[in-house]
């Protein structure tokens, strides 16, 4: 009972994180945004294809070092997330019950899911510092007599746990009618932090590594960061300047297990823009102008979300096969599809960035004032309890203008880094000089396609 909650359960984005001023982007010449993305994708992909393999060594394994710092602990940073945590529980359940008025629901789905995620790609893996089960589970593992964690992980499950936990926890964000009620929340990420809590015990921080989800997607994104670092001996750690997504290429290929992983992170982000709009209304005769809500619309969304994650994933494996086929490849095809997923990286965390950029910008400032008085008892412990939340930025056309070109920016952006490591991943691993341009023909379009997708996802009218 407990596993099937924390499974239905887990953490999710706040339903109002969708606040763009559509009215301002329709009077934006949205057409040529679309067909300008597109050609800055398709030619970067000319550009890149023919620099000679020696050149993308070079590239790759260029560094600046900037110096050493002492190593980090972790078990102080997350035994200090996870007493934050249990005051956030405790907030969630004696707080109140407005969702932008409680810290749990802001301080999760704004502060963590889109304030952290987008600090990865910048800073590395801060989550192997701040998650809220590494310091209890090794204080527990240090006291003497007690044996945890000895559980060897099963090899055949590979990323499948992960797979099931993240889907459970974009449906809850996409489908359930109240993702972000505070106690509802404070039970569900409560029940989910004691089921990931008892997979380590079971198979020690192999189960962080393998099938806690949220441990596995900031890793993956964190291997973005221009910063890369290495350990050295004395408790010292030195840090360098590389070409982002370098810790990705120097990874070993993911098996299909979490090769669906990345595919469901991409995927789940995608749905969530889609569900919303008119096109998407319009095909189950819906009228978007009459939202129904999200109860109405659970089985319709359950199967969308379902269906978007089975596309994504037999178009990728169609572009891979085809490349591998241009390219005259005769070994299996499975490494292929788990070392070119990484390029998928970018693109997903390009679309997190677009599409949650406006609730950072206003659900940021509801969680600054709900934090001066997290039980709702009067206190105003920084000052900003009464703070007026603007939104003034979603109303004058100059401004969403602004906050448009940011978006296009970063989803044309993630699709260049995405083929420039689609790129330097066949060229070092799986493709002669000859034959890299071609096995990444039909994965360049793809991207293409996925640029003008995007961009359209960001354009189109949407209701609810």
């Amino acid at each position: 009972m407990l596993a099937a909650g924390c499974l239905t359960a887990a953490w999710a984005t706040p339903a109002a994180a969708h606040g763009s001023e559509r009215g301002f982007v329709l009077l934006l010449p949205t057409g040529y945004y679309l067909a300008g993305g597109a050609m800055a994708v398709a030619a970067s992909f000319l550009l890149i294809a023919f620099v000679p393999s020696r050149q993308v060594d070079r590239v790759v394994g260029a560094r600046r070092w900037l110096g050493t710092i002492p190593a980090v602990s972790p078990v102080p940073t997350s035994l200090a997330a996870f007493l934050l945590f249990l005051v956030l529980l405790a907030a969630g359940i004696l707080g109140t019950r407005d969702p932008l008025g409680n810290p749990l629901p802001l301080a999760i789905w704004t502060l963590w899911w889109v304030g952290l995620t987008l600090l990865h790609p910048l800073f590395g893996n801060l989550w192997a510092l701040l998650n809220p089960w590494t310091g209890p589970y090794r204080v527990i593992a240090s006291l003497s007599g007690i044996r945890i964690g000895r559980m060897a992980y099963p090899r055949w499950l590979g990323y499948w746990p992960a797979v099931i936990v993240f889907f459970a926890f974009a449906w809850f964000e996409l489908v359930d009618p109240a993702p972000d009620d505070p106690e509802r929340l404070a039970l569900a990420a409560g029940s989910y932090w004691l089921f990931a809590f008892a997979g380590m015990l079971a198979f020690g921080e192999a189960w962080s590594e393998k099938a806690e989800p949220f441990s596995i997607f900031f890793r993956l994104v964190g291997g973005l960061s221009p910063l890369v670092f290495a350990r050295l001996g004395g408790g010292r750690v030195r840090i360098a300047l590389a070409w982002p997504g370098t810790a990705l290429l120097e990874r070993a290929p993911l098996p299909v297990s979490g090769v669906l992983f990345v595919l469901l992170t991409l995927s789940s982000v995608s749905f969530d823009g889609l569900s919303r709009t008119f096109w998407w209304l319009a095909l189950g005769g819906i009228n978007p102008l009459e939202f129904p809500g999200r109860t109405a619309l659970m089985s319709r969304s359950t199967v969308g979300l379902l269906l978007a994650f089975a596309a994504l994933a037999a178009v990728y494996w169609l572009a891979v096969r085809l490349g591998w086929i241009l390219a005259g490849m005769q070994a299996t095809l499975k490494p292929a599809l788990g070392a070119l997923v990484y390029s998928i990286i970018p693109i997903s965390i390009a679309f997190h960035f677009a599409h949650y950029l406006t609730a950072l910008m206003v659900n940021g400032q509801y969680a600054l004032a709900a934090a001066s008085d997290p039980f709702g008892s009067g206190l105003d412990l920084l000052g900003t309890r009464d703070m007026h939340v603007t939104t003034s930025f979603l109303n004058t056309y100059d401004s969403v203008r602004l906050i448009w070109n940011f978006q296009v920016a970063a989803i044309v952006l993630g699709h260049v880094v995405g083929i420039a490591l689609a790129h330097a991943l066949a060229v070092r691993h799986f493709a002669t000089a000859r034959g890299a341009v071609a096995s990444q023909l039909p994965l360049a379009a793809l991207m293409v396609l996925y640029t003008l997708f995007g961009l359209w996802l960001l354009s189109t009218p949407t209701a609810g």
